[in-house]
């Protein structure tokens, strides 16, 4: 084992040495990822605070059908525009948000005590609408629910009849399982920095060596090459895994400064916390540098293995976008399925659930007997003099 200690020695030499991959593998996404979401996060939240302080501007239809209806919006800070031509074209061309139609029918069905009808003309699939949206929409839940209630008053009858059934939330979540809403992207960028932690290693140590001529005369030394390989690919994991720790360790710095304190969330990550997730991610770490340095050995040049490594990194992503988009509840079963099992853990230990010793050894398992697999192939692809001569 003389070999692989000397390789794995030689490696990170040369990579310490090299001042890019110190950069790519160990600052890149440990400084870029939880800046960038602090950043995102701070800049979301002051622009909704923004639109939602902002005064509505409302052009109104009609406005002469609903008197009563108009001087409630001004008493609530709109400010009331005058009707315009087109406000389809209005809206369509994003001049204003929002408009309010009162149709002709408004003052007939108000006399009759029947709902008026009125028209919110929107386009909701521009999102810095949605703000002005909610605001109309929501004064005119209130002013119905006013004028209903009053009604029923003239009437000699309870408001409270128009309502039978009282609805009371009992909320069981914690401000620590209320935090997964804000970090559900954390796995997702753990997985991101597994990889993208590996990928200049490994590319550099398999395909970089060809292009420059100097893996032939390490190959000819009297080592079995399954250890020269072997200590290269671990090289690839220590870098990897010393992204994903300076990575935890960074969004544990700054993720208390995301401004999500009036939801009640804590996004504090205890030192157990942080040790916890980087044990249930480690093996990813192993199952990417053996991914990597396989592919990297099929690469005839550096720029070659680059192409390869821009489709590598979608894989991280597929499980984390599918948790993202449908959460699920977690089972047993999954934790049998590399990468989606590290995902659902994270989430219970974000949210301080207790997690079953099974299921953190079987998700290791599973992650640890695919990323061996694609280790050994790599090794029999170190035996092949194809990998030498690939790039004459």
């Amino acid at each position: 084992m003389n070999g692989l200690s000397t390789v794995f020695r030689k490696e990170v030499r040369e990579n310490i040495r090299d001042r890019r991959a110190l950069f790519n593998s160990l600052l890149l996404g440990p400084l870029l990822f939880p800046l960038l979401f602090v950043g995102m996060m701070w800049f979301l939240e002051s622009a909704e605070k923004e639109r939602a302080e902002a005064t509505l501007e409302l052009p109104v239809i009609g406005a002469g059908y609903a008197p009563s209806l108009i001087r409630f919006l001004e008493q609530q800070g709109t400010e009331i525009l005058p009707e315009p031509e087109d406000p389809e074209e209005l809206v369509r061309s994003q001049e204003v948000p929002v408009v309010l139609r009162i149709l002709p029918e408004y003052p007939e069905k108000w006399a009759e005590g029947l709902p008026a009808p009125v028209e919110v003309i929107s386009d909701p699939s521009r999102q810095e609408s949605n703000a002005p949206i909610r605001k109309i929409k929501g004064l005119l839940y209130a002013y119905g629910q006013q004028i209903g209630s009053l009604r029923l008053r003239l009437r000699g009858v309870s408001p409270q009849l128009a309502s039978p059934v009282m609805v009371k939330d009992v909320d069981l979540s914690t401000p620590k399982s209320r935090a997964i809403l804000a970090v559900i992207f954390l796995p997702y960028v753990l997985m991101i920095t597994a990889f993208t932690g590996a990928t200049h290693l490994a590319m550099d140590t398999t395909a970089g060596e060809k292009e420059r001529k100097s893996l032939e005369p390490l190959l000819i030394n009297p080592v079995p090459r399954w250890q020269i390989m072997t200590g290269k690919m671990l090289t690839t994991m220590v870098f990897a895994m010393a992204s994903l720790a300076l990575t935890l360790v960074s969004f544990r710095i700054v993720l208390p400064y995301m401004p999500v304190g009036a939801f009640g969330m804590d996004l504090t990550l205890g030192l157990e916390t942080l040790l916890k997730i980087l044990f249930v991610i480690s093996p990813v770490a192993i199952l990417a540098a053996a991914l990597l340095t396989l592919l990297a050995s099929f690469a005839k040049s550096y720029r070659e293995a680059q192409s390869y490594m821009g489709l590598v990194i979608l894989i991280p992503m597929i499980p984390s976008l599918i948790f993202m988009a449908n959460p699920i509840k977690a089972e047993m079963w999954m934790m049998n399925i590399p990468l989606f099992s590290q995902n659902l853990l994270i989430g219970e230990l974000i949210r301080e659930e207790a997690v079953p010793l099974t299921w953190y050894a079987l998700s290791i398992a599973g992650t640890l007997v695919i990323g061996l697999a694609l280790a050994v192939v790599a090794a029999t692809l170190y035996n092949r003099p194809k990998l030498i001569f690939s790039t004459s």
